[in-house]
């Protein structure tokens, strides 16, 4: 049987309300902006600028004497962001380019190394334009009292409670794996060996069903950190609990009991997650010593209290080790290492970022 942890969502029903309060009350001045607080902050700008230029566009042809303002005016506004989005979405993906504009589609040369997920941005542009246009009716519905107008809005605000759910939830998600930044796999850019390409997906693919790691190594500068939360933040975002953690801080964290989850803190530990990143085991070129080996690593790992927990814990969960050593030199000291402690052979990936494309 494969050795597996669950990977079903613990973001409860319970959770959101509790960020949803946290978000809502309070400086966030004070105490900092989390991500799932920036999400709403986003939707409501999207409701504005549904609301905002169908206002203007209301009064100005009421203005101008029109009295059909307020029915066709948020039919414009909403026509106007369909084309807008519908724009943003399909140049990309009919180029298969990558867009640095936030505003609009701008081709460059560079082909994706990992292909964007594509019916996940579809879903999040049309929750957008969910926003966008509810805030165009709500805004109409002020001017005229047509009861088509209370009925799409009505249907809007139903249609909306799927994506809200979903999306609130993932960035709760993302917020308690506690990355050092946010970004997605596809935006990792470099030249990757097909080998390192295909180590990699395989790692994605089988995570679903087989507890993976994923050796990764390479010089200094070479994205290492980059791409494993470009890989976990995928993860994050299929509501998989995922936790970040450099090497450092996890030596002293094998000593010592998980605290008590809280909301909106940390509602899983590094033990608890189903995906953990292990950044900054050793540093890699130029440094040319390892600063930790594969056997000072089971020491620390398998602590005279808490060894037990410390190894099941390494071992029934997908793990990406972010090594800095040349793979090639090292990799099989920590196959070994990861193998004695019970994680299958099989179940062993490695990219090794020191490979030439």
């Amino acid at each position: 049987m494969p050795n597996t942890a669950p990977l079903h969502p613990v973001v409860t029903s319970a959770h959101i309300r509790q960020q949803l309060k946290a978000d809502l009350i309070g400086k966030d001045s004070y105490r900092g902006v989390t991500l799932s607080y920036s999400w709403l902050a986003n939707q409501f700008g999207h409701l504005s600028l549904g609301f905002i230029p169908t206002l203007i566009l209301c009064l100005c042809l009421e203005k101008c004497g029109q009295n059909w303002g307020a029915t066709w005016a948020p039919v414009i506004v909403s026509g106007i962001w369909l084309a807008f989005e519908t724009y943003n979405f399909l140049g990309p993906l009919l180029s298969n380019n990558q867009s640095n504009s936030k505003l609009l589609f701008v081709p460059k040369k560079g082909k994706y190394v990992f292909q964007p997920s594509w019916w996940n941005i579809a879903f999040d542009t049309m929750t957008d334009l969910g926003f966008f246009w509810l805030g165009a009716f709500v805004c109409a519905r002020l001017f005229s009292g047509e009861g088509w107008q209370i009925i799409v809005i009505v249907v809007l605000l139903v249609l909306l409670i799927l994506p809200v759910r979903y999306w609130y939830g993932v960035k709760i998600y993302q917020q308690n794996a506690r990355y050092p930044f946010q970004a997605r796999l596809s935006q990792w850019d470099q030249a990757l060996h097909p080998q390192n390409l295909q180590a990699v997906k395989d790692f994605m693919q089988q995570s679903r069903n087989e507890r993976m790691h994923l050796l990764l190594f390479g010089p200094d500068g070479s994205g290492k950190t980059s791409l494993a939360v470009g890989i976990a933040n995928e993860l994050s975002i299929q509501q998989h609990a995922c936790a970040y953690i450099t090497a450092a801080k996890l030596y002293s964290l094998f000593a010592q009991e998980d605290p008590t989850p809280t909301v909106p803190i940390r509602l899983w530990t590094w033990r608890e997650a189903a995906t953990l990143i292990i950044d900054d085991v050793n540093p890699g070129q130029p440094v040319k010593d390892e600063i930790m080996s594969a056997d000072e690593f089971k020491n620390y790992l398998l602590d005279p209290t808490h060894g037990a927990n410390n190894k099941n814990a390494i071992t029934t969960k997908n793990l990406v080790w972010v090594m800095g050593s040349d793979g090639a030199h090292k990799v099989h000291e920590w196959k070994e290492m990861l193998e004695s402690i019970g994680v299958k052979s099989n179940n062993i990936l490695v990219v090794d970022l020191a490979l030439p494309a």
